[in-house]
């Protein structure tokens, strides 16, 4: 190449504002393997070991594809990515040392997707699972959560924005044997958070199955929860507090089981709506607490817990 055509080539690349380097490493697509090695490029047949070696030479709106079972490692996304594995085994991260497993610090217009993973704490202050810190949206599909612990931690899944719209959605997602909850919502600022939970189960936390809390935050909280079992955690299966944040909650065709409390809404702000769902087995049902409300479709089955009402008489609505 002569030197006039080698510097129109090198031209193009700061027209784009990308160095050479830069536009041979980053690409759309980016693949992970148990015998790959973080000295490459994470192309298709030069595999990288880590998400995270993955996620950094991965371009915002890109995918991770995992190739074949193993243990990735933990992982902080700072762009709308996917990582996918779509049916080759189990893969994911184990954590121990109070770390975190996916932390998500995205920008507030980009979106993030993960599927088939597994994150799971080994023991020495497993930490949490999924952190949420900023994004547009969060999807969870086909995973499993479990086994996360420690102080102040031991949570599947933490939802924490601070501000703007934020939105979750899980769907055919276990958490389990967490040791404070399966999952927390708790944003700060001026929010709107929009949680969407299909066919979720949440089982055996040794706090709350799921944990919402409005108080540092004005705006709304609204979570449906539909074909879903909140069941076996030793607090509430669904927990609301807020003094602040309008929180709604709805429980749609699902089970709320063998937990201390089965809906526990505690504050003005705090509405919860029931219908076509089992709560038995509970300490208490259903626990009303400081101007809280729940209503009832009429087609609940609330029978077979110690204490199957709380402070006041459900409000049917038809």
């Amino acid at each position: 190449m002569n030197g006039i055509a080698r510097s129109a080539c090198v031209g193009v690349f700061f027209v784009f504002g990308l160095s050479p380097a830069s536009a041979q490493t980053q690409q759309a697509r980016t693949f992970v393997s148990s015998f790959g090695n973080d000295a490459n490029d994470c192309g298709r047949f030069t595999p990288c070991r880590t998400f995270q070696r993955a996620h950094d030479q991965t371009l915002s709106l890109g995918e991770i594809t995992v190739l074949d079972p193993g243990g990735y490692g933990a992982v902080t996304i700072t762009k709308g990515i996917s990582i996918i594995n779509d049916g080759v085994g189990e893969a994911g991260a184990l954590i121990s040392g109070g770390f975190t497993g996916i932390t998500i610090s995205a920008p507030a217009t980009e979106a993030v997707s993960l599927r088939g993973l597994t994150v799971k704490g080994i023991g020495f202050g497993g930490g949490n699972g999924i952190v949420f810190n900023s994004g547009k949206s969060l999807a969870i599909e086909n995973c499993a959560i479990r086994n996360l612990d420690g102080n102040g931690v031991g949570n599947g899944i933490v939802f924490i924005p601070n501000g703007g719209t934020s939105k979750l959605a899980v769907s055919n997602t276990v958490i389990a044997e967490n040791s404070t909850a399966g999952m927390i919502v708790r944003p700060t600022g001026s929010v709107a958070v929009k949680v969407a939970l299909n066919r979720v189960e949440i089982y055996n936390n040794a706090g709350f199955g799921i944990f919402l809390l409005g108080n540092n935050a004005t705006g709304l909280i609204d979570v449906t929860a539909v074909d879903s079992v909140v069941a076996n955690n030793d607090d509430s299966g669904f927990r609301a507090d807020s003094n602040s944040a309008e929180t709604r909650v709805m429980v749609s065709r699902s089970a709320v089981i063998n937990n201390s409390t089965g809906l526990d809404p505690r504050a003005p702000q705090v509405t919860m709506r029931v219908g076509q769902t089992q709560l038995t087995g509970n300490g208490i049902g259903w626990n009303l607490m400081l101007g809280a409300t729940v209503l009832s479709y009429g087609d609940n089955s609330i029978d077979g817990n110690i204490t199957d009402g709380g402070l006041a008489p459900l409000i049917n609505k038809r």
